[in-house]
């Protein structure tokens, strides 16, 4: 059968090639936020679909947003990015939470979080649910 029989040829030839790139968060921990959100975007810009373990703080996900907002433009092509954290703990209890805050700053990381980061041109939407991401590719 071929890919026009298959409806995969012609539709799928509009999204350049992507892969999707895990970053663990050790690869970050030493970074300053410049550092971090450079990282970041050298691998958004690169086409990928970047999975980081744990979050940015609010002060580098707001950087990250406004750094790609002036990119758009300038960058042949470039049209923003998709964002979405999703952490557990929902139903937690104060201590599970206190718990849970001072690990994670004894491990100098948000461990409990997962953070998917794309390029727009990529990734149409993320849906966030409280325990899952879905993520609406652009054909």
């Amino acid at each position: 059968m071929s890919d026009k029989k298959r409806g995969g040829g012609e539709r799928l030839g509009k999204i350049k090639g992507f892969s999707i790139q895990f970053l663990p968060y050790s690869e970050i921990k030493g970074l300053d936020s410049d550092e971090r959100i450079k990282k970041i975007l050298g691998i958004v810009l690169s086409n990928n679909i970047l999975i980081l373990q744990g979050k940015l703080t609010s002060n580098e996900e707001t950087r990250l947003i406004g750094d790609t907002m002036a990119m758009i433009g300038h960058i042949k092509e470039f049209r923003g990015i998709e964002l979405a954290v999703i952490s557990e703990g929902g139903g937690e209890s104060i201590l599970g939470k206190m718990t849970r805050g001072i690990a994670n700053a004894l491990a100098g990381g948000d461990f409990s979080a997962i953070t998917i980061i794309g390029p727009a041109t990529i990734v149409k939407e993320m849906k966030r649910n409280p325990k899952k991401i879905e993520l609406l590719l652009n054909r």
